[in-house]
């Protein structure tokens, strides 16, 4: 026998021992058993979510489901006007004396929970923040669900975690799982919330945490489907491209959607601020809000809630130009000033359903103008559907397969990529960064300039300054030479340290005491601020390529 075959077995051994003790290090197989369980229960939770929003909309529409616009249509003026200012008000009430951050959480709070280490969302407060976001949807607020079942998810994941003392460098892939999860119950789109969760939830695609996202999302489609059934969002007929010729009118509805997405991030950004401006009590901001809804909900029923019975309409042609026209403007109306009176909610399905009504609009008016090439309505509105979603989430790849999912029009694959691809690059050379980066950098966190930039804006002073002994006597900062003395807060950034250091030449500062500025608490060096500077850039990149 060959020397070489008796030595086979000790080979292949030396060869796989390495990397199954990295992957039992790292303990792996409880991260993909926890990911299981994370998905099982975000599915549930998701379930739950929808069936508590049915059961308020129940209260003054009589129907669970989501043919709200069907039940309005039977409702007196006065309750469509009433229902989401008690709603309202019931909202109000909550974020006055139960959520800390006084609002809802979101997506958003999710990326911030990824970015900054030690940043968790408590489980307590994401709980009672879908059950707000559940009142403020089923009382007719005009947003979304799936983002604030995001946050509930990773609520949740971050619990587990807890639980099961998962390894810290699994901690991003977990909480990724979850969003995952959630996506993947809510559109019942497994594929869909394996992208999303590595599109906007980790910002990377990790081979490591592949396997536990795609457990999880599997978990929560699972679940989903016994409950719900195993059938689409939208059920919509079979519908395809005419001709070849069409690809210019789909390459202007990109260009439409595009300003269509931006027009929403605008309307957004600044009623958000001016309600800010605004001095009045929180109570009464939902409520206010509400009244406004209300008012718009009296005419335009279609504007209530998530809006999934008007983006079905939309989708199977039945709905006519000058009401297409007119829901763009109302749901954009409705749903910013849904968000800026601090009901709950997310702008995935607005975003959607605003580009459904571009969409159908643009395919009839295209109808009209070259009535043998032009496909259907319901086609256009399919590709609006997707392209003003990717554009106002910053997700062309997930937003893409959520369309795909939802209608189940893989044919459409070629005219779906082009118009989401015009649509988001436009929207990004106009507004810059999608609504969540924006609403990201409202906070302080700027993921776009890049991850030396991230960190440098947050990692702080006390994360490597040198703390003086806890009993020692106090030192104060002294003038020298009649000159302010140069000091650091263990509140400054890093980047503020690295160019204090660099502005005044010393390899050493005193830290003080942010709320008694004379009062040092401890030494900062320049080699330490680069070590730290070093490490988590390392530690990032490590986390980024980890396969």
């Amino acid at each position: 026998m060959p020397e070489i075959l008796k030595n086979l077995p000790s080979l292949i051994y030396k060869w796989i021992e390495p990397n199954l003790s990295a992957f039992n290090a790292d303990r792996q197989l409880s991260v993909w058993l926890v990911a299981l369980i994370i998905g099982g229960i975000v599915s549930i939770a998701a379930i739950i979510f929808r069936e508590l929003i049915g059961l308020v909309q129940w209260i003054w529409l009589f129907d669970r489901t989501e043919n709200v616009v069907t039940a309005a249509q039977n409702t007196p003026w006065y309750v469509i006007l009433l229902a989401p200012m008690v709603g309202g008000a019931i909202v109000g009430w909550i974020l006055t004396n139960y959520l800390p951050l006084r609002r809802t959480g979101g997506i958003p709070d999710v990326m911030e929970a990824r970015a900054i280490d030690g940043r968790d969302i408590d489980l307590k407060s994401a709980l009672l923040s879908a059950g707000t976001t559940a009142i403020s949807l089923g009382s007719g607020a005009s947003s979304g669900r799936e983002g604030p079942m995001v946050h509930l998810a990773a609520g949740i994941a971050t619990w587990f975690i807890d639980i099961f003392k998962v390894p810290h460098g699994s901690k991003n892939t977990l909480l990724a799982s979850g969003a995952a999860a959630a996506v993947s119950a809510s559109f019942n789109a497994p594929i869909a919330g394996v992208l999303f969760a590595h599109e906007i939830v980790l910002g990377h695609y990790s081979r490591r945490s592949f396997v536990p996202i795609v457990i999880a999302a599997v978990s929560g489609t699972i679940f989903s489907r016994l409950w719900f059934g195993d059938i689409a969002a939208f059920e919509i007929p079979d519908y395809q491209i005419t001709s070849y010729w069409e690809f210019p009118a789909f390459a202007i509805l990109g260009l439409v959607c595009a300003l269509v997405s931006v027009i929403f991030q605008f309307a957004l950004v600044s009623t958000d601020y001016i309600a800010r401006n605004i001095d009045i009590p929180l109570f009464w901001r939902p409520v206010i809000g509400g009244f406004l809804v209300g008012s718009i909900a009296i005419f335009f029923p279609e504007v209530l809630g998530v809006g999934y019975e008007a983006t079905d309409m939309a989708l199977k042609n039945q709905i006519g130009l000058q009401l297409l026209l007119g829901l763009l403007v109302a749901k954009t109306a409705a749903t910013a000033i849904t968000l800026a009176s601090r009901f709950g909610g997310g702008v995935v399905a607005p975003a959607l359903y605003l580009g459904a009504m571009a969409g159908g609009a643009f395919g009839l008016m295209a109808s009209n103008a070259f009535p043998e090439l032009a496909s259907s309505q319901g086609l256009y509105a399919i590709l609006g559907m997707g392209a003003v979603a990717a554009a106002v989430l910053g997700a062309p790849f997930s937003t893409t397969m959520i369309v795909f999912e939802l209608t189940g029009g893989y044919t459409l694959s070629i005219a779906l990529l082009l118009a989401v691809s015009i649509a988001t690059g436009i929207n990004q050379a106009i507004h810059g960064h999608s609504l969540f980066e924006w609403q990201l950098e409202m906070r302080g966190l700027f993921f776009r300039d890049g991850p030396h930039k991230y960190v440098m804006r947050s990692n702080k002073v006390k994360d490597f300054m040198t703390p003086l002994e806890q009993d020692a006597e106090p030192v104060y900062l002294s003038k020298q030479d009649d000159e302010e003395p140069v000091f650091l807060q263990e509140t400054d950034s890093l980047e503020i340290a690295l160019r204090m250091f660099d502005d005044n030449g010393l390899p050493d500062l005193p830290v003080v005491d942010g709320k008694r500025d004379n009062i040092i608490i401890g030494h900062a060096t320049q080699v330490k601020a680069l070590s730290h500077f070093n490490k988590a850039l390392v530690a990032t990149s490590e986390e980024e390529h980890r396969g």
